[in-house]
């Protein structure tokens, strides 16, 4: 794999260094699709199995941190793509898209693009598709950027 090695090839930017930030509560899949995009030797072999919890507070607790972070100072007046994974679709009880996006309130985004690309970790499913999209998303924001606006990529984990 090693696609994000290569990120910034992909972006068509000349930079030594891209931050991306990835939030997810605990045991939602980031280490797994961090994990998938890195080189092989790069790769951790640790999985950690899915706990079960209740869908409904899971989206509240989301939604919660989804608003905290798009109010935050750094990052509340910038053009930045936000990709959602739909991760563990593959489970019995997750959620279409539409059901997603209306749980976590995406329609009140109006000024940043985003995206949820349904996806299964473990086997990878999904996952270049939605890299597709934010490189594609970031390509527009640092050309719209350059016109003006401001972009930085910042990284945290939500536990």
């Amino acid at each position: 794999m090693g696609m994000l090695h290569n990120l910034t090839g992909l972006i068509k930017v000349k930079k030594d260094k891209m931050t991306i930030l990835v939030l997810g509560l605990n045991n939602s899949g980031k280490s797994t699709i961090i994990n998938h995009f890195k080189k092989s030797n790069e790769q951790s072999a640790i999985m950690v199995p899915t706990v079960g919890f209740l869908i409904e507070q899971f989206y509240m607790v989301v939604k919660d941190e989804l608003d905290l972070v798009l109010q935050h100072p750094d990052l509340r007046d910038r053009i930045l793509p936000i990709l959602f994974y739909g991760n563990k679709s593959d489970l019995e009880d997750s959620l279409s898209n539409v059901k997603i996006a209306a749980a976590l309130g995406l329609e009140n985004i109006k000024d940043k693009p985003w995206h949820i690309c349904s996806s299964n970790a473990i086997s990878g499913e999904g996952l270049d598709e939605g890299i597709q999209w934010l490189v594609q998303q970031i390509r527009f924001a640092l050309l719209s950027n350059r016109k003006g606006g401001k972009m930085k990529m910042v990284s945290k984990d939500i536990k």
